[in-house]
């Protein structure tokens, strides 16, 4: 079993905090407020290298950037282990079903689940209506994902699931 992860969160006030659910997880103590950790893993979508079950072997948490998508380009992302989620569809009522619009609980949920820490995943999505439907319909990706022996498996697989979308 692993020692639990650390979640943190890096608050950029660039939504309405009541929908912000990176707000909700600080509220809730689900999360601590980013400051600066040595090997923390930062969830960072314009990273080239994907994130995979051996990042748990190094991290010593995991950092979302709690921000608009409208306004990813102007974010200055926090130093650390830069690392991109493969291919998921997200459940948040603003983006449901639009491939990779994660929301931050459900990329902090996903990162957690494919470093092995599933309970971890699932008491971060348990405070939100939505939470479960993210496990249900990203189920198989998050197994298979964190069942890989490196990043090359990840790829091949993000690639599956990319094309199986376009079928």
């Amino acid at each position: 079993m692993n020692e639990a992860m650390k979640v943190y969160i890096l608050r950029l006030r660039q939504d309405d905090p009541k929908k912000a659910t990176g707000s909700k997880l600080l509220r809730l103590r689900l999360a601590e407020r980013y400051r600066p950790v040595r090997g923390l893993i930062v969830l960072n979508p314009f990273s080239r290298k994907y994130l995979s079950p051996l990042d748990a072997e190094v991290a010593k948490g995991i950092l979302a950037v709690d921000a608009s998508w409208r306004r990813i380009k102007e974010v200055k992302w926090p130093r650390g282990i830069y690392r991109r989620l493969p291919f998921l569809v997200a459940a948040n009522p603003i983006n449901y079903g639009i491939p990779e619009y994660l929301s931050t609980v459900e990329a902090l949920a996903s990162a957690l689940y494919i470093t092995k820490n599933q309970e971890d995943s699932l008491r971060l999505l348990n405070p939100f209506k939505w939470g479960m439907e993210f496990i249900y319909i990203n189920k198989q990706r998050l197994d298979l994902y964190s069942s890989v022996k490196n990043e090359e498996e990840i790829r091949n697989l993000n690639g599956k699931f990319r094309e199986e979308l376009m079928e």
